[in-house]
């Protein structure tokens, strides 16, 4: 089976959200936004996965809209948890550059199923 990348690294993103979830929970006391993070961070890869089963490309191509649209959710999540000082700007970086890889990724391939059925 061929490796997919997308899936292993939303995967590894959503291990990461739910740590810095425990750390702002237990350590910063922080139970809302880190919340948010939590639910929009750890959806990016239910809906890849979600979207490999799809009956079809129309509903493949819909998840993959979907896991888009939370990847980019994730990413105002950690913009104001750094802005608001919950998270460090090492943190808020890298969580920042993985997912915005994952919404490079996820584009291309919308971008792709559009073009070769145009």
């Amino acid at each position: 089976m061929k490796e997919n990348i997308i899936q292993q690294k939303s995967f590894a993103f959503a291990i990461r959200i739910v740590y810095v979830y425990k750390h702002l929970q237990n350590e910063k006391k922080e139970f809302v936004l880190s919340k948010q993070l939590l639910r929009s961070g750890t959806s990016i890869g239910a809906n890849i996965e979600e979207s490999i089963g799809g009956a079809s490309e129309k509903d493949f191509l819909h998840k993959l809209t979907i896991a888009y649209k939370e990847a980019r959710e994730s990413i105002y999540w950690i913009k104001l948890l750094k802005a608001t000082d919950y998270l460090d700007n090492k943190t808020a970086d890298s969580l920042m550059n993985d997912a915005e890889e994952i919404c490079k990724i996820l584009g291309k391939i919308q971008l792709t199923i559009k073009n070769r059925n145009s």
